[in-house]
């Protein structure tokens, strides 16, 4: 995934602060066919800097917009003013347009923390989930305020997690959960790729991205499989939840391939554990246990190529004929668990 263009982002950035800035404003119809404002705030008034500071940011005066802002701030920080968190809102969003997207999450912090009950609120943990996702993209942020060389992606994450906290539910939330959990199996964080996709199946069962999140768990449990020689309940719990995805989506399942293609990279890994196993007996001199796990590898696994290894060996060894029939002195298998 590439890192979006900065302008289209801050250009929504700016039309919802504009938007937002209007609060309880009424429009009326000129003579021309245009919306004016039925009403101009008095120049001078808190209402007047905040709308104000919202037109210059959205015509690109960020700069200007922050020496309305910054003293207005200053003089305010410690009263209980009612537009505080308006004016923390859009001093952030000035601050993203001047490139500083890092400092503008202390502003987002103060809406969030200390305003939890105003209508900025949501809007606040809006523009943190967007700075996330171009940390979790890539970007990174600025050292010494200059050179963007320091790592952010942690951060990313962080905030993610926190989006989900603060907007309990939501769309929003949901929205923020499966881009970090399609972010850890994108950045190869196995295990919390894995646990964020289960997370995110038992928050959103009914949500359109419920199949994604059920592929993503699948995926990322066959990806941690390191091979014949590790654990395989990994693989085990990808069989289990292939499963649960043909039952519960059978036509995507069909038209996709998935399950064959899938289940036989599953099937192929379990022989091969399997044959390594038997292998692994034989090295110890313990013929009797090998020749019982091949007999059941070849019982299990039969189309995979594990398994005509396993049946030359037991060939070569006098176990089984070419006819595929059991040596007279080989136990049949009982039956698998």
């Amino acid at each position: 995934m590439t890192t979006a263009p900065v302008r289209p982002w801050i250009a929504l950035l700016v039309l919802a602060s504009c938007l937002a800035g209007v609060r309880a404003q009424e429009f009326i119809l000129d003579e021309s066919g245009e919306f004016t404002p039925a009403s101009t705030p008095e120049r001078g008034t808190d209402e007047w800097v905040m709308a104000e500071a919202a037109r210059l940011i959205a015509e690109d005066e960020p700069g200007e917009a922050r020496q309305l802002l910054d003293p207005w701030i200053e003089r305010n920080e410690s009263e209980e003013n009612a537009w505080l968190p308006r004016a923390y809102l859009l001093r952030g969003d000035a601050k993203v347009m001047q490139r500083e997207e890092y400092q503008s999450l202390y502003d987002y912090e103060m809406v969030i923390r200390e305003f939890p009950a105003s209508e900025e609120y949501e809007t606040a943990v809006l523009r943190e989930m967007d700075i996330a996702q171009r940390y979790l993209d890539g970007m990174k942020r600025k050292l010494w305020g200059l050179f963007r060389i320091e790592p952010a992606r942690r951060l990313g994450e962080e905030l993610m997690i926190r989006v989900q906290e603060r907007l309990p539910g939501s769309r929003v939330s949901e929205e923020a959960a499966i881009r970090l959990a399609e972010h850890y199996y994108k950045t190869r964080d196995l295990a919390l790729a894995k646990e964020m996709f289960d997370i995110f199946q038992r928050n959103y069962p009914d949500s359109e991205y419920a199949k994604e999140a059920l592929l993503g768990q699948i995926y990322a449990n066959v990806a941690q499989f390191k091979g014949p020689e590790y654990d395989a309940s990994g693989l085990i719990e990808a069989e289990l939840l292939l499963d649960r995805f043909v039952r519960r989506y059978p036509a995507d399942a069909l038209r996709s391939g998935i399950a064959e293609g899938l289940g036989s990279r599953i099937d192929e890994s379990r022989a091969q554990q399997m044959l390594s196993t038997a292998n692994w007996y034989l090295d110890r001199n313990d013929e009797p246990s090998a020749r019982l796990v091949m007999r059941r590898l070849l019982k299990q696994h039969p189309a995979t190529s594990a398994a005509q290894s396993a049946l030359r060996a037991m060939e070569d060894r006098g176990w089984i004929d070419a006819s595929g029939e059991q040596d007279a002195g080989v136990p049949e298998l009982e039956a698998t668990p």
